[in-house]
């Protein structure tokens, strides 16, 4: 038998089933699943990494890519080629690419400082809306994605691909079964390797990008080699270093895992011990969140003095650590998670990760919540107000950092605290307005 003889038994064989002659027909003559129009802002590695499960989905027509550096729109252009045979045109500036081909998707996949304007914008023109994490760069930013998301009723899905990652998930059922016991305290850490580095010159913006609109909203300086195309996450006007960058996905952890809404006191500590590059992010930094019932949680990380003793898997010391009456719960990435009973005649338990290839992440399962989450109407597992809780932590901890005291907050401000709550937004520069 040969393939096509093949396909029309299969589908008789199963229309065979169905009795009533019309339920036949529509059985044989079955639609292909709706495509949306999707189309990606930020067309770099983590764009491309969202892009790939958008495509391996299904349900997607790729539309159009934005990126202000060609040079990104056309390596993801040739690799979105092997993948699919859709034609999506290029922009540089988002504004055009939604006015004139109205995605009824967009994916978020730019620098920090730029996911409100955009994912704002997106959903006034009746996009849905993947956006990335941290969600915004200013709390109040976030505000307004909620608010706009809303009001308009889009879906807005945050990039937190960990509250569907298998083992996440079971890890969060061990917790929650009251295995680990009453939880006191959690630990969030992530620990690179490094030395003090070098400054590096600025330079003239290479020919094939819009520096001024890489810049944006964001203060205009001089560009520097060291933060394109993925370096600025350490440069604190477009970004907000390690705490804003991984910190994010571990807050949201604490977050989902205890169903803590928000900290009700921040104060943090660190600063620029070793480094001496271009970069602007502490080097290493302590953050400390009180959460209600007597909870509190601690951030910390290191880029400098990586050592074997810390790592909790062979390539990274990174994850979470739950301190519970009946023991230690590690939730980790590659590593999976691991609890450690108090009692040392018990046992330890572990599972391992598992995790989508080649990026080791769970992207494919994040975006088939946000596609069930469209053509349901209900809020997807990680709906922007949830990303902003997460995103909020990150940025309460660089705020305390910045003004170098503790901050009370209550969920929305920083009560009887001017000087603090200055600090939720920032001055937009030139044309582009904060939101509200």
């Amino acid at each position: 038998m040969n393939r096509t003889d093949f396909l029309k038994t299969s589908v008789l064989a199963g229309a065979s089933l169905i009795t009533d002659p019309a339920e036949v027909r529509a059985f044989i003559t079955r639609k292909a699943p709706q495509k949306y129009r999707t189309a990606v802002v930020g067309a770099g590695w983590w764009g491309g990494n969202i892009l790939r499960a958008a495509v391996q989905a299904g349900e997607s027509k790729i539309v159009a890519l934005c990126d202000v550096d060609t040079r990104q729109l056309k390596r993801t252009g040739e690799e979105l080629s092997k993948l699919t045979s859709d034609q999506p045109k290029l922009y540089r500036d988002y504004r055009e690419m939604i006015a004139t081909e109205k995605p009824e998707i967009v994916i978020v996949a730019t620098p920090d400082h730029w996911h409100p304007l955009i994912a704002i914008a997106a959903m006034q023109a009746g996009a849905h809306v993947y956006v990335e994490k941290p969600i915004s760069h200013t709390i109040n930013e976030g505000k307004a994605m909620v608010k706009t998301a809303r009001q308009t009723g889009r879906i807005c899905q945050v990039g937190m691909h960990r509250r569907v990652s298998p083992h996440n998930v079971s890890g969060r059922e061990f917790i929650r079964s009251g295995k680990v016991g009453k939880i006191g305290m959690a630990r969030a850490f992530v620990h690179y390797a490094g030395g003090a580095g070098q400054p590096t010159p600025d330079s003239e913006a290479p020919p094939e990008m819009d520096w001024n609109m890489w810049c944006g909203p964001a203060p205009l300086r001089a560009f520097n080699p060291a933060m394109h195309p993925r370096g600025w996450r350490n440069f604190l006007n477009y970004a907000n270093g390690t705490l804003g960058d991984w910190g994010v996905h571990w807050m949201d952890q604490i977050l989902w895992i205890t169903e803590q809404n928000h900290p009700r006191k921040v104060y943090t500590t660190g600063g620029r011990a070793i480094k001496q590059d271009s970069t602007d992010a502490p080097d290493h930094q302590v953050s400390t969140f009180e959460f209600d019932n007597d909870f509190t949680a601690v951030w910390e990380h290191r880029t400098f003095g990586g050592n074997m003793a810390e790592k909790t898997h062979p390539q990274q010391a990174v994850g979470v650590y739950f301190y519970g009456t009946e023991g230690t719960f590690h939730q980790g990435w590659l590593d999976g998670w691991t609890f450690y009973p108090s009692d040392p005649k018990k046992p330890t338990i572990h599972q391992d990760a598992q995790l989508d290839k080649p990026d080791d992440q769970n992207i494919a399962l994040l975006w088939a919540n946000f596609l069930d989450s469209i053509k349901t109407k209900k809020l997807p597992v990680c709906d922007i107000e949830i990303g902003h809780r997460s995103t909020n932590m990150a940025l309460l901890g660089m705020l305390s950092l910045k003004l170098g005291r503790s901050v009370e907050w209550d969920g929305s401000q920083i009560p009887n605290d001017p000087e603090a709550n200055k600090l939720l937004s920032r001055a937009y520069r030139g044309e582009w307005q904060y939101p509200v």
